[in-house]
């Protein structure tokens, strides 16, 4: 396909780190650029590399209250102390220095992506960096500061979107996507994962469907685990096309966690690289047979960081060009 695409992207977005021994290195992203460039994918005519700006707080307060936003920002400068009640501070999420920054931009990435789309300047965008499901609207979680993605979302729906579909087929629930949602009938959450019996965050079941007036709206699929490329894609065959025929969204979201491969540390599952860029190939098919192909596109989790991803997401963004 020729659709034109944004790939949204700073060097600075490396600047997430939680520092050394922790499982989200920013390596992985790093890598996974300097492959992408060396490939020529950057350069393909339709291809523009669009620079992003941090997300102010007035956008990051589409999702998330202003006592957070406070409270990241304070733990971001040297010396600060953790702030438990707020997720930081954990093993989970360190503080580091500069962390609102950091943050910021990688949601400001997504929120980019989102504008560009919805202004048709282009059909699809990504931003490799982003996919920071877990968080909440008051509180980190699971590696992730600011939801890039709901700020999308809700940037979305702010400036004229209807209906936005949201798929997840990182290994982990897409709790905090879900939770932000809950109670909105605009937003459709499909979220396909490892079971919470033997995976964090330990939630997404198939009975978890939308709160009150957005029943049907959050859409759960746990997958045992050593589930493998026809078992994953067996699944989004049977979910994904009749939702997006019968919700028939503006813009379909999709985050792309690669950290359901067999050799990630972290998962369970027993995905290769190609049933990974098979899913992503049917659900670009997908935006285009079921929507007008406004697509788009974050990275999210992926631990194996020098033998998976890097290979996983430069397919990822090929398929996205």
């Amino acid at each position: 396909m020729s659709e034109s695409v944004a790939v949204v992207w700073d060097d600075a977005m490396v600047a997430y780190d939680f520092g050394r021994g922790h499982p989200l290195s920013p390596i992985r992203v790093r890598l996974t650029m300097d492959l992408v460039h060396q490939l020529g994918l950057l350069a393909l005519d339709n291809v523009d590399v669009v620079q992003p700006a941090q997300a102010s707080p007035a956008e990051l307060g589409l999702v998330h209250s202003a006592e957070y936003i406070n409270a990241v920002t304070a733990c971001s400068e040297p010396g600060a102390e953790c702030q438990f009640e707020f997720g930081l501070g954990t093993d989970d999420n360190p503080l580091f220095a500069n962390m609102h920054e950091a943050t910021a931009l990688i949601a400001g990435a997504t929120l980019e992506a989102a504008r560009t789309v919805w202004s048709g300047e282009h059909d699809h965008a990504i931003n490799i960096a982003g996919g920071l499901h877990h968080a909440m609207a008051d509180s980190a979680a699971g590696f992730c500061v600011y939801n890039d993605l709901a700020v999308g979302i809700s940037w979305l729906l702010a400036n004229g979107a209807q209906r936005v579909v949201y798929i997840d087929v990182d290994v982990h629930h897409g709790d905090g996507v879900e939770r932000i949602f809950w109670d909105d009938p605009r937003v459709m959450t499909i979220s396909l994962h490892e079971s919470g019996v033997t995976q964090f965050p330990g939630t997404g079941w198939a009975s978890d469907t939308g709160g009150a007036g957005a029943e049907g709206t959050a859409v759960n699929c746990a997958l045992p685990a050593g589930a493998g490329d026809a078992q994953w894609l067996r699944a989004l065959d049977a979910i994904v096309p009749p939702l997006l025929a019968a919700f028939a969204p503006d813009v379909v979201i999709s985050q792309h966690g690669c950290d359901g491969h067999h050799a990630d540390p972290l998962g369970h599952m027993n995905l290769s690289i190609d049933g990974q860029t098979a899913m992503a190939q049917r659900i670009h098919q997908w935006v285009h047979k079921f929507t007008k192909g406004k697509w788009v596109v974050t990275g999210g989790g992926g631990y194996a960081i020098v033998d998976v991803v890097p290979r996983a997401w430069t397919q990822l963004i090929a398929e996205v060009c």
